[in-house]
């Protein structure tokens, strides 16, 4: 084999390998787009559960907060399901994606009208329009945790005022 060949070859698997990085970056960014888009926005869905399983490691943990445990996706699934009943139009919008390795600062956009009382608020017909902050950690084309800020206050505020 000459050098150029043996360049050429080299040139070759390198161009492969950063296609398939770049490939696999694809996927896992949409896997993180699928949270928004299936999950948050999903959660009055019957196949919520499945969709769950698509998106979220087995093992997937969410901090909200360091007062308090780490949320699993059982708990995470009975809690979309009960923001279903209370915001059945509740969508989430991805504002920002910025990715460093595989993690996935998010800022997000959520509004909603809720049916139910919300959050010590009653029903008033009135909406909320609120802004997230996510990272999640995406391993094997799953999402394995995810921290999370929302800004609930300014959601009951809204409620309560317009």
């Amino acid at each position: 084999m000459t050098k150029i060949s043996t360049l050429i070859a080299i040139i070759i698997m390198l161009a492969s390998t950063f296609v398939t990085h770049a490939a696999r970056a694809d996927d896992d960014r949409a896997i993180v787009e699928a949270f928004y888009s299936k999950l948050l926005s999903g959660t009055t869905s019957a196949d919520l559960p499945a969709r769950m399983a698509e998106v979220l490691a087995p093992d997937w943990q969410s901090r909200g907060d360091y007062a308090s445990v780490a949320k699993t996706r059982d708990q995470f699934l009975k809690q979309l399901q009960g923001t279903g009943n209370i915001l059945p139009n509740l969508t989430w919008k991805i504002e920002e994606i910025l990715q460093v390795g595989n993690r996935y600062v998010v800022r997000g956009h959520a509004s909603a009208t809720p049916v139910l009382p919300f959050l010590g608020v009653e029903v008033s017909n009135r909406s909320f329009d609120i802004m997230s902050i996510d990272i999640h950690t995406v391993e094997n084309h799953k999402i394995v945790k995810s921290y999370h800020v929302e800004d609930w206050h300014g959601a009951t505020e809204q409620l309560k005022n317009k």
